[in-house]
């Protein structure tokens, strides 16, 4: 199952796993703007897809979604997310508010739920699309950052927490990715990671057993030297 299957890494991850024969659920806000993108994956690779209607603002209809399905997925993976714009945020509860819950609360109530049912049954995979914007606090985009932080907190203690019932916790940190989400933004190439490049890698972590995985690898060393950055210094940067 792919949620926030309307985006544009949604639509590469659907493709990616059902060239590898995997029937597929495909969960959206506007489930019906998917008519096309199933009847495409049912003919282009013979396998069998869905969609669902899903507001995972809904906190309190999660788990009447999760009831709904026809039968809990072996694999779930959450794409869901809202940049936003940080100056706005800054000014406006009302957004502020929006931003964690789409990229933090929503998300964890969801895949909290989903996961307490894949340990009673002893199995399953969930991954979770957080963001390198949450290892560490920036003035760009700390609102951002702050409920990608509290999102790959999440999915590392539920990793902890679920290791010995067999059902498995990957956390993506991608940087910038060219979707509609970026459009108009300023992009720099090398940095830059296109949703099929997004969804290959996926794919290939959760075939090798991957738990954490930065998109693209490059991130990792640039992100650590963030993070050594001292605190009297780093006051001093405007990233």
């Amino acid at each position: 199952m792919i949620i926030g299957a309307l985006s544009d890494v949604g639509r590469a991850l659907a493709r990616v796993y059902g060239r590898q024969g995997h029937p597929l659920i495909l969960a959206a806000r506007r489930a019906d703007r998917l008519a096309s993108d199933i009847q495409d994956l049912r003919v282009r690779f013979g396998v069998p897809a869905q969609s669902v209607e899903l507001d995972i603002l809904d906190l309190a209809g999660h788990a009447a979604f999760v009831d709904g399905l026809d039968g809990l997925p072996g694999t779930v993976i959450c794409v869901v997310g809202l940049l936003g714009v940080q100056k706005e945020a800054e000014n406006s509860w009302v957004q502020a508010e929006l931003m964690v819950r789409t990229n933090y609360l929503g998300p964890a109530c969801l895949l909290g739920e989903i996961a307490n049912r894949m340990q009673v049954r002893g199995s399953g995979c969930i991954i979770g699309l957080s963001s390198v914007a949450g290892d560490r606090g920036r003035a760009s985009n700390y609102l951002y950052g702050s409920a990608k932080a509290g999102f790959t907190a999440f999915l590392s203690g539920l990793r902890n927490r679920l290791s010995r019932h067999n059902v498995r916790i990957m956390t993506i940190k991608p940087g910038f990715i060219d979707t509609r989400m970026t459009q108009g933004m300023t992009l720099p190439p090398a940095l830059t990671a296109q949703p099929a490049e997004v969804a290959e890698a996926i794919w290939r972590a959760q075939a090798r057993g991957r738990d954490v995985v930065y998109l693209r690898p490059i991130w990792r060393l640039i992100m650590l030297i963030i993070r050594m950055i001292p605190e009297r210094l780093f006051k001093q940067l405007n990233i």
